[in-house]
């Protein structure tokens, strides 16, 4: 019997990836003044996008166990049997060869190589071996997730420029908060799958103090590309408001008024990452206009 094609598409985790490739995007424009060039754009961000559906593809598979007895995930391919192993294995091997395949041939070999060792981070480090070794699991494997800003950006210039690892900073320190919430709302079902998660490990209440210590750190990051003259004052302005209203709902879970309130957080924090880069897209193209007029030299007349 054939299988549906839904059951693909859900192995490729299409919101988490459509975040990913948007970051990839923002990465892209804010490579060059004008725009960037439209080769580039289209197979690198075609690539980017293949890449992370195959680590997701690949988190279904060697996740399997652990979803079959969590509430979030029970109704994944997998766990219901809509999908195999074989099938699910194929389809990643597919995905992954086909984004390296473009990324090599129509992008450059430095994009290509970043997005593989970002595949294999995110997909056999971090959900291999971290997701089960350490509560620090997000933490170190984070890095995996944060990088396709950079990815972006050298598809369009072929360099790892460091403004582009101020990107990948700023990704970096939000996926703590921003996961954390979640584990503390699913805390239960990591503790019945024997993932190590930080609320599981290190309780409820010193997991809330770490995600308003992460969110501090992240308000401060944000500063960065501001400080070091990448953007002006009207992504500060944004990235500021955006911090501020995050450090809110960081302190408000410090005593939340219900076990719901984990999950308003999660979800303010994923609008919290498309809102802030796209004040960076904004800012960028902003740039010419705002840019003060050159000083008028003046000739005296004798």
């Amino acid at each position: 019997m054939a299988v549906p094609l839904r059951q693909y598409w859900v192995l490729t985790k299409p919101r988490v990836v459509a975040l990913i490739a948007f970051t990839a995007l923002v990465g892209m424009f804010l490579a060059v003044p004008g725009l960037p060039p439209l080769r580039e754009t289209v197979f690198g961000l075609l690539g980017i996008w293949l890449a992370a559906a195959s680590a997701a593809a690949i988190n279904h598979l060697i996740d399997q166990r652990i979803d079959r007895v969590m509430a979030r995930t029970a109704h994944r391919p997998l766990p219901t049997g809509a999908l195999n192993s074989a099938q699910v294995l194929i389809f990643a091997v597919l995905l992954g060869a086909a984004s390296m395949a473009i990324l090599i041939v129509l992008v450059n070999p430095l994009t290509a190589a970043l997005t593989f060792f970002a595949l294999i981070g995110y997909a056999i480090v971090y959900t291999g071996f971290l997701k089960r070794a350490t509560p620090q699991n997000i933490v170190i494997g984070g890095l995996a997730g944060a990088a396709p800003p950079a990815l972006g950006w050298a598809a369009i210039t072929g360099t790892l420029d460091p403004h582009a690892l101020l990107l990948v900073l700023i990704v970096f320190v939000w996926t703590p908060p921003h996961f954390w919430a979640l584990a503390i709302f699913r805390r239960d079902d990591y503790a019945r799958a024997l993932i190590p998660m930080l609320p599981v490990t290190h309780g409820v209440v010193y997991t809330r103090w770490q995600i308003l210590f992460y969110t501090l750190l992240l308000v401060a990051a944000t500063v960065l590309p501001w400080a070091t003259g990448m953007s002006g004052l009207f992504y500060l302005g944004g990235a500021l408001v955006l911090g501020a209203v995050f450090v809110w709902y960081a302190w408000k879970l410090l005593d939340p008024p219900d076990e719901l309130f984990a999950m308003r957080v999660f979800n303010y924090s994923v609008v919290y990452l498309m809102a802030l880069f796209a004040f960076l897209l904004v800012d960028h193209w902003l740039q010419p206009w705002l840019a003060p007029p050159p000083l008028m030299e003046f000739q005296r007349v004798g």
